[in-house]
């Protein structure tokens, strides 16, 4: 009885793990024909032949879909910022930020529709801090202020100061910096360094 329960809970596994991964193909599939936001559930569900149902019991939103397609890029690129910082620990702080901040855009130009799809799906006033990315980013952006007032020059309110960042980095606003301005990512880069490192 005990190996027939068992058995039963393999399959489930298995038919789990092989719809979850229809759906993320059947995703990706989508979305490399169409922005994110073009895309609904529905079209998922059917892309990847499950029913409707089958898909919201793995993925309440698209928001949570786009963050499990980016997981592995994720760790990877907290990884890069973790060596980069361990790597230079004795540069100076604001050298090391304005390094952070550029690995930070390269990977939203990389990634942008699916970084977008998950701040998408958390209402507006809280888009940034239900990311993923925000409390490891906060964390990493806040201990650099706070080196830079130490060490370098007076930072006045660093936690507001690394909120702020991270709000000007949201892809709504890079992407109105990037097509409506027509900045480019190093004249982006410079200016959000500028505005947030500098002494005035």
């Amino acid at each position: 009885m005990n190996q027939e329960k068992s058995s039963h809970k393999r399959i489930e596994r298995r038919d789990a793990a092989e719809n979850r991964q229809r759906i993320l193909d059947a995703a990706l599939s989508l979305f490399e024909q169409n922005d994110v936001e073009q895309v609904s559930m529905n079209q998922i569900a059917k892309e990847a032949g499950i029913g409707p149902g089958t898909l919201y019991r793995r993925y309440s939103n698209k928001g949570e879909l786009c963050l499990d397609l980016i997981k592995g890029n994720l760790d990877l690129f907290f990884k890069e910022i973790k060596a980069y910082l361990e790597e230079n620990y004795n540069e100076s702080p604001s050298k090391r930020l304005k390094e952070v901040i550029k690995i930070f855009l390269e990977f939203k130009e990389a990634k942008m529709q699916l970084l977008k799809g998950v701040e998408d799906a958390a209402p507006k006033y809280k888009s940034i801090v239900t990311s993923p990315l925000y409390n490891q980013l906060h964390q990493i952006f806040l201990t650099l202020f706070e080196e830079i007032n130490e060490k370098e020059f007076p930072i006045t309110n660093s936690v507001f100061r690394t909120d702020m960042l991270l709000t000007a980095c949201t892809s709504d606003s890079y992407l109105f910096q990037r097509e409506v301005r027509g900045y480019s990512p190093e004249k982006i880069l410079e200016q959000i360094y500028y505005t947030f490192c500098s002494t005035y």
